[in-house]
C-alpha cells in the first residue's frame, strides 16, 4: 500500500465479496466532504476470507480503518488485537480502527446502528418483537433487541437447526427467544416490532398478511426499496425503518471512530445514500 501524502491524508475502505454494490464509499466520502477532511479517501476492495490476512498485513500507517461486510465479519477476528464487548457478543466485527500505536481494534456498529435507527422513529422500548430470519443480521437484531425489548422475541425460521441457533443467541444475549416455523411467519406481523432480516424477495409473500393497524417494521434491505412487505406496511399506516436507515446510522458510528470527529454528518450521509440509490 502507498505511503500517505500529504501528511494529513488518511485511508479507509470497505472490504467484502461481493462488494461492487456497497454504498459505504458514498456515505463515508460524503462525511469527509462535510467534515472538511479533503485529504481522506475511502475505497472498496473485493476481498474474500482467503485473501483477508494478507490484505490486512499489507496496510501501512496511512490507514485509519476498515468497514467489513460478508463474508469477513467473523474471519477478521483472529487478525485483531482487541474486540469490543459489543462485537464479541455476536462474534461479528464490521468495523476495524487502527489506533495511533498500531493496534487493530474491532467493533460492531450494526447493533447500536439498529438501536439508533429505531429511536430516530420513536421506538425506544417494546414489550415484544418478532424476527424474520436467522442469519448473521438476525443475531445482531437480537443484540439490539436486548437493549430495547422488555419481553419475548419470536424468531421465524426455516429449519430446526436455525431455531436452535437463535435460541442459543438468545441465551447468550439475555433475550427470551421463542422460535416458530417459517410457514407460520404471517403471525409475526402482529408484533409491535417486526425485524425482517431475510434476503430480497424472501418475505414478499407476507405482504398480503399485514394487519390493518400494524406496529413498526424494520426491514434491513435497502435495494430494491421499498420491498413488497415495506410497501404494504406503509399503505396500512405502519411505521417503517429501512435498510438505508441502518446503513447510515452504522456508518455514522464508523466515521466517528475512524476520524475522531463527533458528531458525524448524519443528514449529509443519508442524502448522499438516497441520491445514489435513486440513480441506480
Amino acid at each position: 500500500m502507498t505511503t500517505r501524502t500529504p501528511a494529513d491524508a488518511r485511508r479507509a475502505a470497505v472490504l467484502g465479496s461481493p462488494i461492487a454494490h456497497s454504498l459505504s464509499p458514498v456515505l463515508h466520502r460524503a462525511a469527509y466532504r462535510e467534515l472538511g477532511l479533503g485529504a481522506w479517501s475511502y475505497e472498496r476492495f473485493e476481498v474474500d476470507e482467503a485473501a483477508l490476512p494478507s490484505f490486512v498485513e499489507g496496510l501501512d500507517d496511512s490507514w485509519a480503518g476498515l468497514s467489513l461486510t460478508m463474508p469477513l465479519k467473523r474471519a477478521v477476528i483472529p487478525l485483531l488485537d482487541e474486540v469490543t464487548a459489543t462485537a464479541a457478543s455476536v462474534e461479528a466485527v464490521n468495523t476495524v480502527v487502527f489506533t495511533a500505536d498500531g493496534r487493530r481494534v474491532g467493533d460492531n456498529t450494526d447493533i447500536p446502528g439498529m438501536v439508533a435507527a429505531l429511536r430516530e422513529r420513536g421506538v425506544d422500548k417494546v414489550e415484544s418483537a418478532a424476527v424474520l430470519g436467522a442469519g448473521a443480521t438476525a443475531s445482531s437484531a437480537l443484540a439490539a433487541l436486548s437493549l430495547i425489548c422488555t419481553g419475548p422475541v419470536t424468531a421465524y425460521v426455516r429449519s430446526e437447526a436455525r431455531a436452535q441457533e437463535m435460541r442459543g443467541w438468545g441465551e447468550r444475549l439475555g433475550v427470551d427467544v421463542h422460535t416458530a416455523g417459517w410457514e407460520s411467519a404471517a403471525a409475526a406481523l402482529d408484533a409491535p416490532l417486526v425485524i425482517a432480516t431475510t434476503p430480497a424477495g424472501a418475505a414478499d409473500a407476507l405482504a398480503g398478511a399485514v394487519p390493518g393497524t400494524p406496529g413498526t417494521l424494520f426491514d434491513v434491505l435497502y435495494e430494491p426499496w421499498p420491498t413488497a412487505l415495506a410497501s404494504a406496511w406503509q399503505s396500512r399506516g405502519g411505521a417503517v425503518v429501512g435498510g438505508l436507515d441502518l446503513l447510515v446510522h452504522q456508518a455514522v458510528l464508523q466515521v466517528e471512530q475512524m476520524t475522531g470527529r463527533v458528531p458525524a454528518p448524519l443528514t449529509a450521509m443519508r442524502q448522499a445514500g438516497e441520491q445514489a440509490l435513486a440513480s441506480r
